[in-house]
């Protein structure tokens, strides 16, 4: 949840849609609970654990497909300021009605119900065995991401919490499909602070008044666009104060449409006039009626001084003195509303909330070393991971390493870049070529063509033949999951004998293998440019040849193809007749009558017969 009040729709139009390959080589830290609450909500009751199916497979997917560096962060103790909210998600967690429940607000755990705790832990295990890094926060997960983010230690958070901001997140990812065409929301701060002009410390106070995780009813009766509305008025470094002045009941001056207390003292100018002046009721103008029937007045203008013009519908003086009245209402109303705002705050006890400003504020989020958090990426223990995911989903370990495959040939070709000298994909595999250019989910991958290394090669099967998909130079394939049991969630890989074929990135396999890349390359604008120049004596001579020449795989109108298939026929046949008309005595009878036999309309036929 977060910031109450409906704020991700305030921050949605300084959202960033960027692709996947903005998380390409950059560290990333993910909120854990909300991914297993996030993925338990969609497939309850459709899969057997799918916290861990979902958690192993976008994973793999991460760290393959998006070239991200992840880092698991999880939930510490609680605040005892987060007990409604922490209901509310057990609740929904374990299908309870929370209306009909007879459990006490005060009597909820500060840990984990134990079904939410040990999925957790399950997928720290896994997560573990997978080589990522699993850190711990002191307090909520979201805040050690946005002091990971905020140091400069990740890049980005992926969090759905929009209270990262208040812990001083600088880029957040509310949302990640890893099998999805479309672009994904990134938010950054600077971006909302240049857009709504609101710091940090402004986005506090907000959630202070519309409510957050640990005050969920907030100051009654303001919703966000009060809030937005009182909180502008005020710098970041007065804010707080400003607030802790309202709730002791003190009302500060008014900061809607003025800006500085010398704006609000009136004018001392005598010739500014003190109250409204008379007004014609026809032109509606300063002055009397009478006078104006007599002359025209200043405000009007017209081509004879004989008198005003009437008034239009929803006329309105623009006299100083009109306008002076106008400010003076709209002050007036101004002032009425920051007075109700203040006061309504003001009936709130202890507002500001002391420790929530202090929760927000505080660095103590996390235990690290002087050096920073222990950020370390390692190989993953294979064999165990195997024995893991077989007891836990009934996986045949045949199935698990296939799965595993794009991640091994990741860090494969990861560390052929750093040292040439390490030669096989685990230890059985070596780079044999690149086959094609490959678009999936709207982005371009090269699929590597593994060859197993053995000693004896009569032992191997002999490879088949490319296949007719092969042959394709390039080749688009849509395929965009129903849903996230769908298989296609699956990293895509294909074994054939001794040969298996992945999707890499072309930067990752132009940095491993620079001389294949760059080989591959050169090929395939050497087609190109073959096409290209058998392409175009066929579109010089089209200019030519009239509209019968079209592609055939380009459907035609049914105008367009009987006028293509009749008109060269009836030039022909005029031609003939043209002949046949210039040959004198019976052979042209003959003729006549040879044509009249051939497959004519009745119109031709007639005039062929009878002239």
């Amino acid at each position: 949840m977060g910031v109450g009040g409906k704020f991700w729709e305030l921050l949605k139009s300084y959202a960033r849609f960027e692709g996947f390959d903005f998380l390409r080589d950059k560290k990333v830290a993910i909120d854990l609970s909300f991914w297993i609450v996030q993925h338990e909500t969609a497939l309850k009751n459709q899969a057997l654990n799918p916290h861990l199916r979902l958690t192993f497979f976008h994973t793999v997917n991460l760290f393959s497909k998006f070239g991200v560096f992840p880092v698991f962060v999880l939930d510490g103790t609680p605040s005892p300021l987060k007990s409604q909210a922490r209901m509310v998600r057990f609740f929904r967690f374990s299908g309870i009605d929370a209306s009909t429940s007879n459990v006490a607000e005060e009597g909820v755990s500060k840990e984990r119900n134990s079904t939410f705790k040990k999925c957790v832990n399950d997928c720290v295990e896994l997560l573990e065995l997978l080589g990522m890094p699993v850190l711990k926060a002191n307090g909520e997960a979201e805040a050690l991401c946005a002091r990971l983010n905020r140091d400069g230690h990740v890049d980005a958070c992926i969090t759905a919490d929009s209270d990262a901001f208040l812990f001083g997140a600088t880029c957040v990812i509310k949302s990640l499909r890893p099998n999805s065409k479309e672009p994904f929301e990134c938010y950054n701060m600077s971006d909302i602070e240049a857009g709504l002009g609101l710091k940090r410390k402004h986005l506090i106070a907000v959630s202070l008044l519309v409510g957050n995780d640990h005050d969920l009813n907030g100051v009654q009766g303001i919703g966000l666009d009060k809030a937005l509305r009182l909180v502008r008025g005020f710098s970041e470094d007065e804010i707080f104060d400003k607030l802790y002045e309202i709730g002791k009941g003190h009302v500060p001056l008014f900061q809607g449409e003025i800006r500085c207390a010398a704006d609000a003292t009136p004018c001392s100018d005598e010739s500014s006039p003190k109250a409204k002046q008379s007004h014609c009721s026809f032109c509606g103008h300063p002055g009397s009626k009478k006078a104006h029937f007599k002359s025209c007045c200043e405000y009007c203008i017209t081509d004879s001084n004989e008198g005003c013009l009437k008034k239009s519908q929803g006329f309105k003086c623009n006299c100083s003195s009109c306008d002076k009245v106008r400010k003076d209402k709209d002050k007036k109303k101004h002032e009425n509303w920051w007075i109700n705002v203040c006061n309504l705050i003001s009936k709130e006890t202890k507002f500001p909330n002391d420790e929530i400003i202090e929760m927000y504020m505080c660095n103590n989020h996390g235990e690290f070393t002087e050096k920073g958090p222990l950020l370390e990426w390692g190989d993953p223990k294979t064999d165990l991971l195997v024995d893991f995911l077989a007891y836990h989903q009934s996986w045949q370990p045949s199935y698990i390493r296939q799965r595993m495959l794009p991640m091994l040939s990741t860090l494969y070709l990861r560390e052929l870049a750093r040292n040439p000298n390490k030669t096989l994909l685990v230890g059985q595999y070596e780079f044999h070529s690149i086959q094609r250019v490959k678009i999936r989910y709207g982005h371009q991958y090269y699929e590597v063509k593994w060859k197993k290394a053995i000693s004896n090669e009569l032992s191997c099967a002999v490879p088949v033949e490319q296949s007719n998909m092969l042959e394709e130079e390039f080749t688009e394939v849509d395929d965009e999951p129903i849903g996230l049991l769908d298989e296609s969630i699956e990293p895509q890989i294909h074994v054939d004998g001794c040969w298996i074929l992945t999707d890499e990135n072309p930067e990752l396999v132009l940095s491993a293998f620079p001389e294949e890349a760059l080989k591959f390359r050169q090929e395939k604008e050497l087609k190109v440019m073959k096409r290209r120049k058998i392409s175009t004596p066929r579109s010089e001579g089209s200019s030519e040849m009239s509209e019968s020449s079209k592609p055939q795989g380009v459907q035609l109108s049914i105008t367009e193809f009987y006028r293509t298939t009749k008109t060269p026929s009836q030039a022909k046949l005029g031609e003939d007749l043209v002949k046949q008309s210039s040959s004198p005595g019976v052979g042209s009878s003959k003729q006549k009558r040879k044509v009249s036999g051939s497959k004519l309309s009745k119109a031709v036929r007639r005039r062929l017969l009878f002239g």
